[in-house]
């Protein structure tokens, strides 16, 4: 497949990812954070197993650890950053989570001992001023919720890192299934731990409409079917690449907010937004010599 079109696939998956803070902010109203996420993952888990739980006959060591530590950084990452939100601002959160392209070529280097190409790290630096501009971050009193997001941005660089190491280059159909499935069931466990060890003694589950449409819309739909196609077409890009592109998520979330919550957009928020864009188009568009050897 062509690099261009998986990136397109990718930035579908953000502009969808950014209506999830919609759903999940709803869903949060009737249920504990940790409790969410389980529920969350248990839709992804069954709808997984039902469709490919024949593909466990192609399992081995190899894939059960990768897809472990995938799960276990998927589900890290969630876990930290719906704590982090009870204590700190959307747009804290939004600029701190957004991070995880400055950090990713940091994993990537560290992870993989790859180059990385000029250019690339003139869209990141680039795309790191974007985000500052349009999420207007305040750090006069840095929080725990801050601390906590941070550190679910370390764990989304390394997710992305790890998924590219696992992927790239040598993954088959069911390869690409049972790492979904292993990633949920994973993911599960790092909620359950949480659950258990934060929410124990403040559980909260109220099954209204809203909580169900939350949960069907990001268990089903950004779960199932974009852990799948994340699974599937991030090896085809980079991971440096694939993290400037979901930097656009904040900016997503916005115009969703926007259309269904009637929040504004300032001045501050359209040259923060087109500053981002030109990041990612920086590091897409413009070609490093690193980038033509690796055929990415």
């Amino acid at each position: 497949m062509k690099t261009w079109k998986a990136e397109l696939v990718l930035l579908l998956m953000t502009v969808i990812w950014g209506a999830t803070f919609l759903f999940t902010k709803i869903g949060l109203n009737d249920c504990s954070p940790s409790l969410y996420i389980i529920l969350r993952f248990a839709i992804a888990s069954t709808i997984s197993l039902s469709l490919f739980h024949k593909h466990f006959k192609f399992i081995n060591k190899e894939i059960f650890r990768n897809g472990v530590v995938l799960g276990l950084l998927f589900g890290g990452g969630f876990l930290l950053q719906t704590f982090g939100l009870k204590y700190t601002s959307v747009s804290n959160s939004a600029f701190i989570t957004g991070l995880s392209v400055v950090l990713t070529p940091f994993a990537f280097y560290l992870v993989e001992r790859k180059p990385i190409g000029k250019w690339k790290k003139i869209g990141v630096a680039i795309a790191g001023l974007g985000l500052w501009i349009f999420t207007n971050p305040d750090f006069d009193n840095i929080n725990f919720g801050d601390l906590l997001t941070l550190a679910s941005c370390l764990f989304w660089a390394l997710y992305i890192t790890f998924m590219d190491l696992f992927t790239y280059g040598r993954q088959s159909r069911e390869e690409t299934s049972l790492l979904v499935i292993l990633q949920f069931l994973a993911a599960s466990s790092i909620a359950l731990l949480g659950l258990f060890l934060i929410d124990f003694g403040s559980i909260k589950l109220h099954f209204t409409s809203n909580l169900i449409i939350s949960l069907l819309f990001n268990g089903i739909v950004a779960s199932f079917f974009l852990t799948l196609l994340h699974t599937t077409f991030q090896r085809y890009s980079t991971p440096v690449k694939a993290a400037l592109i979901f930097a656009l998520e904040p900016v997503f979330a916005s115009i969703f907010a926007m259309i269904f919550l009637g929040e504004v957009f300032g001045s501050l928020n359209y040259l923060g937004a087109a500053v981002l864009l030109s990041g990612v188009v920086v590091s897409s568009v413009i070609k490093d010599k690193t980038s033509i050897k690796q055929g990415k």
